[in-house]
């Protein structure tokens, strides 16, 4: 991202909305490590705040601000002084969203409004919106929340009328290890003795690392292109359970919110995207 000692100007500070989750930690600990001066976490949970800030070492250049991206006034005081955004807050379960439609739409909706019309009255520079695969022809009211917030912030672009603030999005799959996936879950119940459940083994998804994800957000914060869309590598399913050494499983079949295979955009799908071995599932599996 642009820095005061390579672009000239001076980095004021930085916020990310659901910071102190996976992504926002693994941001976090990167800007950090890069000289920022400024990194603020905004989130909800005060345990999970506190927590993160004792992980840090109560790193100086750390704020941690307690706040919802429902509401727009206390995201807008965050936003103060600070000229990039990333916008990685969300209701993120599926499973979740098919129960609490509305729920979905207050987060990830109306959320990601506050954040569009809270950068622009404060003048941000830049606001990168963290999107998901499942935005992408969505069959769930967590994929179809993801698409409305992508055309919130793509559709900004072409609004704003105070300051120069400029919207992006980042669009790719669940990122390896993330919390509540599945390669947690599975080793969870593999450690109790207990069967992992898979939906469908021939099903694909796409493989994605955090340092990879890191990079990915950090450069479209750089370069801005509307839309943003990596080229990923891709695993069965099956591949997955025996990379991870799983015994015994249980077949459950696809709920009607998951897709058997994932796409990203036109042509960019899991079942054609390079297939990853097993042997080199069972390696990537040590970085997780």
């Amino acid at each position: 991202m642009l820095r005061a000692d390579d672009q000239g100007f001076e980095v004021s500070g930085i916020l990310i909305t659901g910071g102190s989750g996976f992504l926002g930690r693994a941001l976090a600990r990167r800007l950090l490590s890069e000289g920022y001066e400024r990194v603020c976490i905004y989130s909800r949970g005060e345990h999970t705040q506190a927590k993160m800030f004792d992980d840090f070492d109560r790193h100086p250049n750390l704020r941690m601000l307690i706040g919802d991206v429902r509401d727009q006034p206390r995201l807008a005081w965050a936003m103060r002084s600070c000229d990039t955004v990333i916008h990685a807050s969300a209701l993120k379960r599926v499973e979740v969203g098919e129960r609490n439609p509305i729920e979905m739409i207050k987060t990830n909706v109306n959320g990601a409004t506050n954040v569009v019309e809270a950068a622009i009255a404060e003048g941000v520079e830049r606001a990168v919106l963290v999107s998901s695969d499942k935005a992408y022809q969505p069959i769930s009211p967590y994929g179809t929340s993801k698409a409305m917030a992508e055309s919130l912030f793509l559709a900004a672009n072409n609004t704003v009328v105070k300051g120069t603030t400029r919207f992006a999005v980042v669009r790719y799959g669940n990122v390896a290890g993330s919390t509540g996936s599945v390669i947690p879950r599975w080793r969870e119940r593999i450690a109790a003795g207990l069967p992992v459940e898979i939906t469908d083994p021939d099903a694909t998804r796409f493989w994605m690392t955090i340092d990879r994800a890191v990079d990915f957000v950090l450069s479209a914060a750089d370069c801005l292109r509307p839309l943003m869309v990596p080229s990923l590598p891709a695993f069965r399913v099956g591949d997955l359970v025996e990379a991870l050494g799983v015994v015994k499983f249980v077949v459950t079949g696809l709920p009607q919110h998951e897709k058997k295979h994932e796409c990203m955009a036109e042509g960019n799908c899991s079942n054609t995207a390079r297939r990853m071995t097993v042997d080199e599932l069972r390696e990537a599996l040590t970085h997780v």
